[in-house]
């Protein structure tokens, strides 16, 4: 664990990618005092271009759009980061579990996450959301948490196994530690940087899931989020009439929260794989894209 975060401390990736979301973070944590407006009140004229009073225009109705970028960061944080600790922590869990304990514990976790990796995730996310009708972005977090978290699952039993054979492991067996400390004290902290490539993985993933079902009409368009800002200007036919910067913000905001996601999952796979951080770029971006085929 140490070793990993005085990697971390020593990476660029890491730091640009570290910047980038502590800035996002808090950019929404303070967004009462980044801006004057109410992100769900007409406080302009329609389609306002930037300006001094609104320094990124406004929408169809009038609303700021500043406004409703930073108020819209808490919700698609809130969903991203809730459903990528849902995500995680079950994918651990019976990953584990199921790595450890073997027989027919092992049979059972295996079916179930062979059952979830076998239905195409976003065709079964886009089915449960459009039964519910309008989900709330509490709700689409929790679907995600619970339909996604099967490939984690799978890596983490992969790497129990190998670890399950280690001294440190038989020799707590022998002095007779209960199954659950040596899963929580002895494996789980060897499985620390894949937890964290899972987490940040997932999070990336639901951020960009929960905005792509609120832009198709699938979420409920009275929340204020960056999928629902998407999802208006679509509505406002935003680009036809020449209000660019109702679509494009939103986009770019996105795009900048993935990069700096990104770039810490990458820092975590140099520091992980020591392999990443020799040779040239062409050859750790094979070991990346290698490293990435079974998440795909």
């Amino acid at each position: 664990m140490r070793v990993l975060l005085d990697g971390l401390l020593r990476n660029r990736k890491a730091l640009v990618g570290a910047i980038i979301l502590v800035l996002v973070l808090l950019a929404a944590i303070a967004a009462p005092l980044l801006t004057q407006y109410d992100p769900s009140a007409r406080v302009g004229r329609p389609h306002q271009p930037p300006s001094w009073n609104h320094l990124m225009g406004t929408t169809r109705i009038g609303q700021d759009v500043f406004a409703r970028l930073l108020y819209g960061a808490r919700t698609s944080l809130a969903v991203g980061f809730g459903a990528g600790l849902l995500i995680t922590a079950v994918g651990t869990a019976l990953g584990i579990i199921a790595g450890y304990r073997g027989g027919k514990t092992d049979e059972v976790i295996s079916f179930l996450t062979n059952m979830v990796l076998v239905v195409p995730n976003l065709p079964l996310l886009l089915v449960l959301a459009a039964f519910i009708g309008q989900a709330s972005p509490f709700v689409i977090a929790l679907i995600l948490g619970l339909t996604s978290w099967a490939w984690g699952a799978r890596v983490t039993r992969a790497e129990t196994l190998s670890l399950k054979q280690k001294d440190f492991v038989k020799a707590a067996e022998m002095i007779g530690e209960p199954q659950w400390r040596i899963m929580t004290f002895e494996i789980f902290p060897n499985l620390i940087s894949i937890v964290g490539i899972n987490f940040i993985g997932s999070v990336i993933f639901a951020i960009i899931t929960e905005a792509t079902l609120e832009f198709l009409g699938l979420g409920d368009p009275r929340a204020i989020s960056w999928g629902t800002m998407l999802y208006n200007a679509q509505k406002a036919s935003a680009l036809s009439v020449g209000a660019w910067w109702e679509i494009l913000i939103p986009c770019f905001a996105l795009a900048l929260l993935g990069l700096g996601m990104s770039l810490l999952n990458f820092a975590i796979d140099e520091v992980a794989n020591p392999r990443l951080r020799t040779g040239n770029w062409r050859d750790r971006w094979i070991l990346l894209a290698r490293s990435g085929e079974g998440r795909l």
